[in-house]
């Protein structure tokens, strides 16, 4: 997978999301004001785009945080979540973070946790999906 960079939202990464958490999981609001201050990736296999991260900066809690991540069904189960999240660390890293939070899915916080995130406080619901904060000191 080739990954490139964008400062403002690719209608790849629309593309992506549209597919997941629209169509496929039904969130509503899935395009939010952080679009427009974020840092984005956008992962392509054979000039397809097949997964997207987003990053911001949060000035609340002083820290980076990975969000609308996303690969596309067909192409789960690969490592490209992983490849797509060590490449946004990488980003986050070379501007001197200290850590990095997400937002998660608790169905997908085992994973999250297999790159050394860490679950902090309790559950929440976004759009009636269970969510947890995690965090990840660099």
């Amino acid at each position: 997978m080739k990954i490139k960079h964008f400062d403002t939202l690719p209608e790849d990464a629309i593309f992506i999301r549209k597919e997941v958490f629209v169509k496929e999981q039904g969130f509503k609001n899935e395009f939010d004001e952080k679009d427009n201050e974020a840092h984005f990736l956008v992962g392509y296999e054979n000039d397809n785009p097949i997964a997207t991260c987003r990053i911001f900066f949060d000035t609340v809690k002083n820290i980076y945080i990975f969000g609308r991540i996303a690969v596309l069904k067909p192409y789960r189960g690969m490592g490209l979540g992983s490849l797509l999240l060590t490449e946004a660390q990488s980003y986050v890293t070379a501007k001197n973070a200290k850590k990095i939070g997400i937002s998660a899915q608790v169905r997908a916080a085992g994973f999250y946790e297999t790159l050394g995130f860490v679950r902090q406080g309790e559950e929440y619901l976004d759009e009636n999906c269970p969510h947890i904060y995690m965090e990840k000191k660099l």
